[in-house]
This record gives C-alpha cells, sequence and structure tokens, in this order.
C-alpha cells in the first residue's frame, strides 16, 4: 500500500504563513526595541543633570531633594532656637515643652542643667524677658550626615538694663517620622552643645 502524500500547494502554503508570521513578529519587535531606544533618549535629553564639586554628575532630582532638606533643616533650627530661647516669666513653660520635641536627650539634658542652676526661677523672680533678634544657622554634610553651627544673638531685659549675648551652638540633625504640629518638619537635633556665650557691648553691636 502506497503512503498518501499531502497536497504540495497545502504544504507551500502552510510554510508561507509560517515565514510571514516569523518576519512579522522580527518587524515588531525591532520596531519596539528602536522605540524604547528612542524614548530611553527622550528621557535623558529632556532630564537636567548638576555637576559636583569633583566632577560627577547628579540627577537634579537629588539636588532638588537636598535644596528641599536644607530649606525644612534651616526652618527646624530656626524654630528650636526661638522656642528654647525665646522665653519669659508667661510662655517659658509652654515654648520649652515645643523645644524638647525638637531634639534627643542632649537637649533635656541641657534643659534639666539649666533648670538645676536656677535660671527658670531667675526668670520668674526678677521678670526677665529673654528675646531672640536673629539666628544665623549654617549646615554641613559629610557622608550624609548633617551637622549645623548656630549663632543665636538675644538680649535679656531687667527693666532698665537690657544685655545683649551671642550664643553660639553645634549638633548634629537626623531624620525622623514628622509629628504635626509636635515636629513638623521630621527632623532630630542630637549632641547639642553651647559652645560659646558672650556679652555684646554696644560698639560690637554696631558692627
Amino acid at each position: 500500500m502506497k503512503t498518501p502524500y499531502k497536497n504540495i500547494y497545502s504544504v507551500l502554503k502552510l510554510n508561507r504563513f509560517i515565514v510571514l508570521a516569523i518576519v512579522v513578529c522580527a518587524l515588531l519587535s525591532s520596531t519596539f526595541s528602536v522605540w524604547m531606544v528612542f524614548n530611553t533618549n527622550q528621557k535623558a535629553l529632556n532630564s537636567a543633570f548638576a555637576i559636583n564639586t569633583d566632577g560627577s554628575i547628579i540627577p537634579l532630582k537629588l539636588v532638588t531633594q537636598k535644596e528641599n532638606f536644607r530649606v525644612e533643616a534651616l526652618a527646624h533650627l530656626d524654630l528650636f532656637h526661638n522656642y528654647f530661647y525665646n522665653i519669659d516669666a508667661s510662655n517659658y513653660e509652654r515654648n520649652l515643652e515645643k523645644a524638647l520635641w525638637l531634639g534627643n536627650s542632649s537637649v533635656d539634658n541641657l534643659y534639666l542643667q539649666k533648670k538645676a542652676d536656677g535660671v527658670y526661677n531667675r526668670l520668674l523672680q526678677y521678670s526677665l524677658v529673654q528675646k531672640v533678634l536673629s539666628i544665623d544657622s549654617r549646615l554641613s554634610e559629610n557622608n550624609g550626615s548633617y551637622s549645623f553651627i548656630t549663632t543665636t544673638i538675644f538680649e535679656i531685659n531687667r527693666g532698665s538694663i537690657i544685655d545683649t549675648y551671642e550664643l553660639i551652638s553645634t549638633g548634629n540633625l537626623i531624620t525622623v517620622d514628622r509629628n504635626f504640629p509636635n515636629n513638623p518638619h521630621g527632623l532630630l537635633i542630637t549632641n547639642y552643645f553651647e559652645n560659646t556665650l558672650k556679652k555684646l557691648n554696644d560698639e560690637s553691636r554696631k558692627e
């Protein structure tokens, strides 16, 4: 018995369909690859970069994040120093409570030390008014860690006498969860230390 053979036209038709399918898939794959390359290139051209001091390229998004951090850090330091040093007999408890939310145990320890030294008792006893005049903070970054130096100018009003002082303090900043309204910037002051405190005379104030 002879083996039946398939119709030659059916075989050629099937082969042609397979070849066409392969060609179409190849064209689609090539078109998709070209589109991906073009799209990636356009995104790269439309992206902005900044040059670091060592010549390396930094995406603008990272630069923006650092700028945003700087703004929040300066605002955090300004808020803390205002709460901690802008005090009088009527608001010192409320202000100090707010200040303690913005720092860690180093701030707590300084507060307890001042309390033990009678700073706040004298504030009540003599009705002193301690008013912050200016706050100037400088931030430094080292391997992702941030430190600061803050110069706070404040005056103490003793009624007939007003004395002005310059306080230089230092510390570090770490990121924590935001806690509105207690800690709106999500930062915490650590290793806080009052380095120098000096009385300013009238001549230095004019300068």
